[in-house]
C-alpha cells in the first residue's frame, strides 16, 4: 500500500506507517495544483487543509481512500470522490479541545483586550487606565450555535467561568440540553437577541452557509462579542464587517476568507484589519495534543483498511439509498450460492443496494441480508429457494 501524505503531520506517523509496511511518500509542503501529479499510482491519500480538488481524483490511477487529517472535509471534492468510489474518511473530535479553548481564549482576549495590553508593553507604554474597563465574563449570556464535539467543549468551559449558556443546534433535544446544563432555543432569532456573547460550532454543509445572516447579526446587543472558529463560510461575512466597522459589536475569529495556502502568499482581509477584531491565523486544531491525537487516529484508518478492507469513520457512505426491500437468505455456505441468488435477482432487474452475508458458528451455514430497489417477483423468489443444496429460507420485508 502506498500512501501520500500532502500536509504536515509529525514524524511519529510516518514511522508508524512505516512500521505497518506502508510505503510513504511524504511530500507536506504540497499545493492544491500539485496533487493531481503528485498522487500518481498512491493508494492513500492524507491531507489536512490542502484542497482536493477534482482534478486530482479524477487523473489518481489508485486511490481507493482519502483521509482528511481533521474534522470538516469541505476541502475535499465530494462528488468526485463518490463518482470514483473512493473512500473519504476524517478524524473527529480530535481537536475539540483545541478549538474549544481557542474560542475561550478569544473571549478572554477581547474582554481583556490582551493582545493589546501586550503590544503597548512592547512598546514601553503604560496604560493602565485604558484597560482596567474589561465588563468581564461571570454571569454573562453566552448563545452557542452548533453542539457537535467542539460545541459541547466550549459549553464546558463557559460553565466553568460561571457564564449562562443558551445553545441553538437542529439536532439539540431538550433531554441533551438539560444533560449538559444549559438552556435550549428553539430559534436563532429569539437567541441572538439575548446574548452577550455568540460562539458558532458548525461544521460547513450546504444548510449552514450564511447560516448567520445579516438580519441575524442585526439582531446582536451592542458591544456583544462575536466568535467564529469553525468556518467563514457559515457567516456573511460582509455583515459581519459592516457590523464591527460600526463599532456594534467586537468579534474574535480563527476563520477568515482568501487564507493563503502557505506564508509566502499575501493575506488580505478586511475584516481582520479591523481595531475591535481580534483575529488568529485557522490555528484552532493546531496545538501538540491535537495534532498528535489526529496523527493517531490517521495512523489507525490506515492500519484498518490495510488489514481488514473497512474504513475506520468513513464520511461519505450514503445516508439513504433506493433500497425499498430486504431479503434475508438463510443458505449453505457453498461456492457459488450468492452467485446464483445474484444472478436470479439480475434476470430480474433487480438492483441490490447493500449486502451483508454471515457465518454461522461451524462454518456450514450463512445469512445473508440484501436491501433491494425492488420487490422480487414470487417466481423470482421460487428460483432463489428452489436450489435445495443451497438455500435454506429467503423472506422478504418491506423497508
Amino acid at each position: 500500500m502506498k500512501v501520500l501524505i500532502a500536509d504536515s503531520l509529525p514524524q511519529s506517523t510516518i514511522d508508524n506507517l512505516t512500521a505497518l509496511g506502508v510505503q510513504v511518500v511524504n511530500k507536506p509542503k504540497l499545493k492544491a495544483e500539485e496533487l493531481a501529479i503528485a498522487v500518481d499510482d498512491a493508494d492513500v491519500l492524507v491531507v489536512r487543509s490542502t484542497e482536493v480538488r477534482a482534478d486530482c481524483i479524477s487523473s489518481a490511477k489508485n486511490l481507493s481512500l482519502i483521509i482528511r487529517a481533521g474534522a470538516g472535509v469541505n476541502n475535499i471534492d465530494m462528488k468526485t470522490a463518490n463518482a470514483r468510489g473512493i473512500y473519504v474518511s476524517n478524524c473527529p473530535g480530535k481537536n475539540s479541545i483545541a478549538v474549544a479553548e481557542l474560542a475561550m481564549g478569544l473571549l478572554l482576549s477581547i474582554d481583556r483586550k490582551i493582545p493589546d495590553n501586550v503590544v503597548d508593553l512592547r512598546n514601553s507604554k503604560w496604560n493602565k487606565s485604558e484597560y482596567s474597563k474589561a465588563d468581564g465574563i461571570f454571569g454573562k449570556t453566552v448563545g452557542v450555535i452548533g453542539v457537535g464535539q467542539i460545541g459541547q467543549g466550549f459549553i464546558r468551559r463557559a460553565n466553568a467561568f460561571g457564564m449562562r449558556v443558551i445553545a441553538w443546534s437542529r439536532s439539540l433535544t431538550q433531554e441533551n440540553a438539560d444533560n449538559y446544563g444549559i438552556e435550549r432555543a428553539e430559534f436563532l432569532e429569539e437567541m441572538i437577541p439575548a446574548c452577550d456573547v455568540i460562539s458558532i460550532h458548525l461544521a460547513l454543509k450546504p444548510e449552514t452557509k450564511k447560516i448567520i445572516t445579516k438580519e441575524l447579526i442585526a439582531m446582536m446587543k451592542p458591544n456583544a462579542i462575536f466568535l467564529n472558529t469553525s468556518r467563514w463560510e457559515v457567516v456573511d461575512e460582509e455583515a459581519l464587517f459592516e457590523a464591527a466597522k460600526s463599532g456594534k459589536i467586537r468579534v474574535g475569529a480563527d476563520v477568515f476568507s482568501d487564507e493563503p495556502e502557505d506564508t509566502s502568499s499575501p493575506f488580505t482581509n478586511k475584516l481582520a484589519s479591523l481595531p475591535n477584531v481580534y483575529g488568529t491565523h485557522h490555528i484552532g486544531a493546531s496545538t501538540e495534543q491535537a495534532q498528535n491525537a489526529i496523527a493517531d487516529e490517521t495512523v489507525a484508518i490506515i492500519k484498518q483498511y490495510k488489514e481488514r478492507g473497512t474504513v475506520r469513520n468513513w464520511v461519505n457512505k450514503a445516508k439513504v439509498t433506493a433500497a425499498k426491500y430486504q431479503m434475508v437468505i438463510r443458505h449453505y455456505d457453498k461456492p457459488g450460492v450468492l452467485a446464483n441468488v445474484f444472478n436470479d435477482l439480475k434476470s430480474a432487474e433487480i438492483n441490490i443496494q447493500e449486502v451483508e452475508n454471515l457465518i454461522f458458528e461451524g462454518t456450514q451455514t450463512a445469512c445473508c441480508t440484501l436491501k433491494l430497489n425492488a420487490q422480487p417477483s414470487a417466481s423470482t423468489i421460487a428460483s432463489i429457494v428452489g436450489r435445495i443444496n443451497e438455500v435454506i429460507q429467503a423472506q422478504v420485508v418491506k423497508l
